[in-house]
């Protein structure tokens, strides 16, 4: 099963990192991958907090902040455990477009922790947090097309965000 898997992955990694959009598109969609590295975060925490109040921020930041941990960990964990390489690592056709930030591709942290955050902000306010669930999913998707995941890393990272989440809210209800 992991061998179709891996197959599949490759298949779709490289259809992908050989398709190119015009020179200027390019460099926006590298700009705005990069912000999946947490830039965009203390942005939409300013406007959430200017939208709803100190009162109503402070919780939300906590949750988002116990997801995060909680997503941290479970990253670690199975990072560490899988050491499955990049694709740019695993087939000399794939190029990396944008610098990996660890050696290893599972899961995809840039979309497992920021979608953690972005489930707890759309679980609070829902008005927002929309916006910030398709972030993470299409930050996963360019980190395909620029070589440096597998798209089952996405995928899993996606579901194992909403876990994140899921574990961290539990936590937040048992305990505060």
């Amino acid at each position: 099963m992991f061998k179709k898997i891996a197959e599949f992955d490759n298949r779709v990694s490289v259809y992908w990192t050989n398709r190119h959009f015009s020179a200027r598109a390019e460099k926006f969609l590298k700009f705005y991958v990069r912000l999946g590295d947490g830039y965009v975060w203390v942005l939409f925490a300013l406007f959430v907090f200017w939208r709803v109040g100190l009162e109503s921020f402070l919780p939300i930041l906590w949750q988002a902040l116990m997801a995060l941990a909680v997503s941290l960990v479970i990253y670690e964990v199975v990072k560490l455990n899988t050491k499955r390489p990049r694709p740019f690592a695993a087939n000399p056709e794939i190029k990396a477009e944008v610098p990996p930030l660890d050696k290893y591709s599972f899961p995809s942290g840039h979309t497992m922790n920021n979608l953690a955050v972005a489930s707890a902000v759309f679980f609070a306010v829902p008005q927002f947090g929309w916006v910030m669930m398709l972030l993470p999913l299409t930050w996963g998707l360019l980190r395909v097309y620029y070589g440096v995941h597998w798209l089952t890393d996405v995928l899993c990272g996606f579901a194992l965000g909403i876990l994140s989440f899921a574990i961290g809210h539990m936590i937040w209800i048992a305990f505060f």
